[in-house]
């Protein structure tokens, strides 16, 4: 688990952290955020003995590590029952509320993520082809975006399909700390566009404009809209975005701030939607990988400034 109890950070500013005129408060939450942030997978691993009902400790251990490091990863001991009223209730618990009823997503708005047959537009994650890093969501409208995830293992794949995880804080941490004149490009609210959805000619979702990063009113904690993806991307067309993006993409490589994971039945994560990706992977006919996904508009509680 985190080594730092939420009580030990001084998550409380006099200023705003993500302000960039105001860098006292910045440097007072960067060490904060650094005092024994974890290293390895295992610091963050989390073992729960009923999802349904979360025990007073498990619950703070879960805000602690999300409140350090925005993620965890929870492990059930009994696998035996493994239906999506599981990942509802722990949402609730937890303060995430409000799901996001987004496309192809199931009647209860819990996705089952599965290879599957598509009519249409062709949706990555229904594929075993690999996602490249993203933030979920981020071609919603600026005010219905994913502020909070439950990802939940019901079955790996027979082979591939591990996940990377990174705390796009520390992401940000890197970024202003060598030039915040790319944080400031970042935040501009046409830093990036995402261009409208078309299926057969006919428009399902309008262009989306907006900022990388941004500041959650309700938390005062950092949000990112982020995707790697080359095609169906649009930067802002200005020097220090292009340089930005390009000094992002060279960050998702840094395997010192990446923790690597490949979920089991039983196994899930939690996050104030960090940045992910998954591997190709493999079916076979014993075993089909199926995962349940919620998104939320909350983040988990207890886990703002």
């Amino acid at each position: 688990m985190c080594a730092v109890k939420q009580s030990e950070i001084m998550w409380t500013n006099a200023g705003k952290p993500f302000d960039l005129s105001d860098s006292g408060a910045y440097e007072s939450w960067k060490q904060a955020k650094l005092v024994n942030y974890p290293t390895d997978v295992e610091q963050i691993m989390v073992s729960l003995v009923d999802p349904h009902a979360l025990q007073a400790s498990e619950k703070t251990e879960i805000s602690q590590l999300c409140a350090q490091c925005n993620v965890v990863i929870y492990q059930i001991g009994d696998i035996s029952q493994l239906d999506k009223s599981l990942v509802h209730d722990l949402g609730q618990q937890l303060g995430l509320a409000h799901l996001d009823d987004n496309l192809r997503a199931d009647e209860d708005s819990v996705t089952s993520l599965q290879v599957r047959e598509q009519s249409g537009n062709q949706y990555i994650p229904y594929t075993n082809k690999p996602l490249s890093w993203h933030t979920d969501g981020y071609y919603n409208p600026l005010d219905r975006q994913i502020r909070g995830i439950i990802m939940h293992c019901v079955r790996p794949a027979a082979e591939g399909g591990e996940n990377s995880l990174m705390d796009h804080e520390i992401l940000y941490l890197r970024l202003r700390d060598e030039n915040p004149a790319w944080i400031k490009a970042l935040m501009h609210p046409a830093a990036m566009t995402i261009p409208p959805n078309l299926e057969n000619g006919k428009e399902i979702r309008g262009a989306q404009s907006g900022p990388v990063f941004s500041v959650d009113e309700a938390s005062g904690r950092l949000h990112m809209r982020y995707s790697a993806r080359k095609k169906n991307i649009e930067w802002r067309d200005d020097r220090l975005t292009l340089e930005a993006a390009a000094k992002i993409t060279e960050l998702l490589d840094d395997e010192s701030i990446v923790f690597h994971h490949q979920l089991q039945a039983g196994q899930g994560v939690i996050c104030n939607n960090i940045l992910h990706n998954r591997t190709a992977f493999e079916d076979s006919a014993e075993q089909q990988r199926l995962m349940y996904r919620a998104r939320y508009t909350d983040r988990i509680e207890n886990t703002g400034i």
